[in-house]
């Protein structure tokens, strides 16, 4: 089943809207890519305006900015420890915006959108 992003079919009050016309292609979404804990794999998928963006299936490793020595490493990738989008994502090693990583360098939380961006980007906390 595919995922419509255009206007809903009923008002906020319960009845019918007329419709004015059909689904426009533009107007479909996508189901959610649920970056998780990994062999790095990436898909490259068609954008709106004919683009491309690589979508992040897995990961295994992190770039992790440290803001007291402002360096940045890219190190390997061990746990998620939380997430705020969903917590049953923690126990499925699920990685998106905001998720709080434990690292070799310790914990850090992403600032990247990963399914979105194709790269993890965390701050050491």
């Amino acid at each position: 089943m595919t995922i419509f992003q255009g206007k809903a079919s009923k008002k906020f009050t319960g009845g019918k809207l007329k419709q004015g016309r059909k689904k426009r292609r533009y107007e479909l979404g996508r189901e959610p890519t649920l970056t998780r804990v990994g062999p790095e794999a990436r898909k490259v998928i068609r954008k709106m305006g004919g683009g491309t963006k690589a979508i992040l299936m897995r990961a295994d490793k992190a770039n992790v900015y440290n803001p007291k020595d402002k360096t940045t490493k890219s190190v390997k990738i061990q746990t998620v420890k939380e997430n705020p989008a969903n917590p049953h994502y923690v126990q499925r090693n699920i990685m998106s915006r905001g998720t709080v990583i434990l690292t070799e360098l310790g914990e850090a939380r992403i600032t990247s959108r990963p399914g979105q961006d194709g790269v993890v980007n965390a701050i050491l906390l």
